[in-house]
């Protein structure tokens, strides 16, 4: 497995189905520069090392802000300490990447400072759903990184790649499937929708919810694996003994690379986009060293830089980046995405996490 194919699993372990495997303890690697720091929390593992690598030396080099990079531990469990911190006023860091669903939780109780754009002048090369706004209006995150899962096949069992999600239905794939078992890190629910229904907004009603249900159980009889294990799907893609499914994009556009008979597609209804927002900790005190630190971040050229050396999509519009198409394949797409409906997971959690026991994975 190459590193950035570790890092890639440790990265979403954390922010989508928040899976063990990255270190409970925050250990800050310190930097020293002047008397000007900031508490940066990212995900462990290679994400980290790579920050540490290639970002933020830079960025220390750029303003004289040193930077203090906190590992961040699995889940929603570093939403909770900067929840319980910030009641004591403490940040055990002052900007943190976090998943959409816990920049929803972090907003029902005003943990995040709003952010004023004005002086974040680079906010304004972002697109536009990677601004995450309070119900006010109030800016409460920047979008920091972004990555795709899309339809991937074994090239040797399907000579043509697959135009649709529509895909997974096909009574040809009976037993061929490898998909993600969790509700809130899959996103079928929105494929479903984005498939059959006419778009997501087909899940802004419990009526809604439950015909992509009923839609996305006929789909059980094609699924040789519900997985939790990224690895072991991998595996078996590559093999061929599970030779459809869903992934992430640019791991897999890294194992054709390698030389495995693996395709990932994006379909006609778009691939799957997750992302994480740099989000400022009420607690915080180092307001300014933090706008400095996002407007940073923001800037085209760092995000393309992100995308070459971490393998994330641009949250910036494509034609400021001087990606070149290659470069832009290897982590995006030009296809309108799917977009998570991030809200559901934080209002329907265990409604959802039942309906799915019940009727998918059950």
């Amino acid at each position: 497995m190459t590193d950035f194919l570790k890092h890639n699993i440790g990265r979403r372990a954390v922010l989508g189905a928040g899976l063990a495997g990255v270190s409970m303890l925050a250990m800050p690697s310190i930097l020293r520069a002047q008397d000007k720091s900031l508490k940066v929390g990212v995900y462990g593992g290679y994400f980290k090392d790579s920050f540490d690598k290639n970002i933020f030396p830079e960025f220390t080099k750029a303003t004289g802000i040193a930077i203090e990079a906190v590992a961040e531990p699995t889940g929603e469990a570093w939403l909770v300490q900067l929840e319980q911190a910030a009641k004591a006023g403490q940040a055990p860091a002052d900007v943190s990447m976090m998943s959409q669903v816990s920049m929803l939780k972090g907003q029902a109780t005003d943990l995040w400072a709003p952010l004023d754009v004005s002086k974040i002048k680079n906010a304004s090369n972002l697109i536009d759903r990677f601004v995450n706004k309070y119900p006010d209006g109030r800016i409460a995150g920047i979008g920091a990184v972004s990555w795709y899962i899309t339809l991937v096949t074994n090239t040797d069992v399907y000579k043509e790649a697959p135009t649709s999600w529509g895909a997974f239905w096909d009574p040809a794939n009976v037993d061929k499937l490898g998909l993600l078992a969790l509700v809130s890190n899959s996103f079928l629910l929105e494929v479903t929708a984005k498939t059959f229904f006419g778009g997501t907004n087909a899940l802004d009603t419990e009526e809604g919810i439950e015909k992509a249900f009923t839609k996305l159980a006929e789909v059980k009889p094609n699924v040789r694996l519900w997985y939790r294990d990224e690895a072991q799907f991998e595996q078996a893609l590559k093999s061929g003994e599970i030779p459809m499914g869903q992934y992430y994009h640019d791991v897999t556009g890294l194992a054709a690379a390698d030389g495995n008979p693996v395709r990932s597609t994006f379909p006609k209804e778009g691939g799957i986009q997750d992302s994480g927002c740099w989000a400022l900790s009420r607690a915080s005190q180092k307001v300014e060293e933090a706008h400095i630190f996002i407007d940073y971040m923001s800037q085209p050229s760092i995000q393309a830089v992100l995308s070459r050396k971490v393998g994330t999509s641009p949250t910036v519009k494509r034609e400021l980046t001087d990606l070149t198409d290659a470069e832009f394949a290897a982590v995006s797409s030009d296809i309108e995405p799917i977009i998570p409906r991030y809200d559901l997971y934080q209002t329907k959690s265990d409604w959802l996490n039942q309906k799915w026991t019940e009727l998918i994975v059950g």
